[in-house]
């Protein structure tokens, strides 16, 4: 990238516009470590993370066995009630087959523990497959977090570059102030001598006006973009900083767009989320299949009742193992099955359409960055040229040889032309940092971010 020294002086000096009194000095690299740090959209994507690494456990617990302890207290004088709980507290005796006692006993108290252990043994790879899909999904939201540490990067760059240059424009119209005000003196000086009218200083003065109130914008969007500069931080939007990374154009492209497209197929977030998309489509056809598998699952269950609860009382456990099989469960398999082939056909669609739009997104950043560049050149020159085209019209307006009308006319073309080059030196950096994230390259240690 070619620079000037020109343009070099200029953007330094611009940094006099910043605030300086007290405020923290701030990097662009400071300023992306402090939003990927407090920047509420990457605390939320690292909340979504953990939740999905929670839902990867959750998926696996059909691994382990489950236990579950219980206590229950039951009073009655139901026969069948009586009868059973008796037995099982061994306090069954000969007396309690007397016809009375059966059809009419006393009510019994049963204070009831149960320690119960349930385990898959075979369930059919449902397990296996559902953990399969929630690693997929864990994938899926780490690809969202990246974006949108991405994204975060991306607008830090903007609205820091956007701050700069808003000072940038502040400085450049307060030059011009002083240029319009010089300007007006050079005609008050000429109509005292009689050299030109009042009209020339009433010109002049209406073009003052104009210059001023372009710098009362300036200053305005410069604290709009300080503002917006501390929300894409992450940070109180009356935090004050003095921006010292200076805004310069970036450095074109190395390599070939065809090796660009091709890396952001394998890097871009999205091209990975809809990889993953297919995977669990697929994942998901699977497990519909496996549905009509047997599961196999053991039971083994110990329990104490007692008439007290602090008193003795009879035991006894139990140990089974269940087999079932999916004979017919209302045509909800089959259906499962249609839903899991049109997902992994839309998967597939997905994928391609993500891959045909980021190929489209490298490519337009690609050129829009050449163009980009191409107008910092242009810009730079007509900097230039602007400059000393004023400084002649200066001075042949002294010496009564061109009107006002030829004076205004170039002092607000330099003006534009100052504002244009300032813009275009935007742009081209902004259109390098898309192209980075473009490619999926783009993160705190990106060369572009130098």
């Amino acid at each position: 990238m070619k620079t000037t020294a020109l343009f070099s002086l200029t953007l330094l000096l611009g940094f006099a516009a910043l605030p300086a009194g007290g405020a923290e000095p701030l990097t662009l690299k400071q300023a992306i470590a402090t939003a990927l740090e407090k920047n509420p959209a990457v605390r939320a994507a690292s909340a979504a993370e953990a939740q999905a690494a929670a839902r990867l456990i959750e998926a696996r617990s059909n691994y382990f066995p489950k236990v579950n302890y219980s206590e229950q207290f039951q009073r009655g004088n139901n026969p069948v009630y009586v009868f059973g709980t008796l037995l099982t507290q061994n306090r069954f005796t000969a007396a309690n087959f007397a016809l009375d006692a059966l059809n009419h006993p006393d009510a019994v108290n049963n204070f009831q523990s149960q320690l119960t252990l349930d385990q898959v043994i075979y369930d059919g790879r449902q397990t296996a497959l559902g953990s399969k899909i929630a690693g997929f999904g864990q994938q899926v939201v780490r690809e969202q977090s990246r974006y949108t540490d991405m994204d975060t990067i991306q607008a830090v760059v903007r609205f820091y570059y956007g701050a700069v240059l808003a000072a940038e424009n502040v400085r450049v119209a307060q030059e011009a102030m002083k240029t319009a005000e010089a300007n007006l003196r050079r005609a008050e000086n000429l109509r005292d001598t009689g050299m030109v009218t009042d009209a020339d200083v009433l010109s002049l003065r209406v073009h003052l006006a104009g210059v001023k109130e372009q710098q009362i914008r300036a200053a305005n969007d410069l604290e709009v973009a300080k503002a917006a500069l501390d929300d894409a931080i992450g940070v109180p939007l009356d935090t004050d900083y003095q921006l010292t990374s200076a805004l310069t154009p970036a450095g074109l492209p190395g390599e070939p767009l065809e090796r660009y497209e091709r890396e952001a197929l394998e890097r871009r977030p999205e091209a990975r989320q809809a990889f993953l998309a297919g995977q669990m489509a697929t994942t998901q056809s699977e497990m519909a299949r496996a549905a009509f598998l047997p599961q196999v699952v053991a039971h083994a269950g110990f329990e104490a009742d007692r008439q007290r609860f602090t008193g003795g009382g009879g035991t006894n456990w139990v140990a089974a193992v269940s087999v079932r099989f999916n004979i017919l469960n209302g045509f909800a398999d089959k259906a499962r099955l249609e839903e899991s082939a049109a997902a992994e056909r839309r998967a597939d669609a997905e994928r391609e359409r993500a891959q045909s739009g980021i190929r489209l997104d490298v490519r337009r950043s690609y050129l829009d960055l050449r163009a980009a560049d191409q107008r910092v050149e242009v810009a730079r020159a007509a900097v230039t040229e602007a400059e000393e085209s004023l400084r002649i019209i200066q001075n042949r307006y002294e010496a009564g040889l061109t009107n006002v009308t030829d004076l205004l006319r170039s002092d607000t073309a330099l003006l534009a032309a100052r504002t244009r080059h300032l813009t275009a030196v935007y742009d081209q950096r902004m259109a390098a940092v898309r192209l980075e994230q473009a490619i999926g390259r783009l993160s705190p240690g990106s060369e572009v971010l130098n």
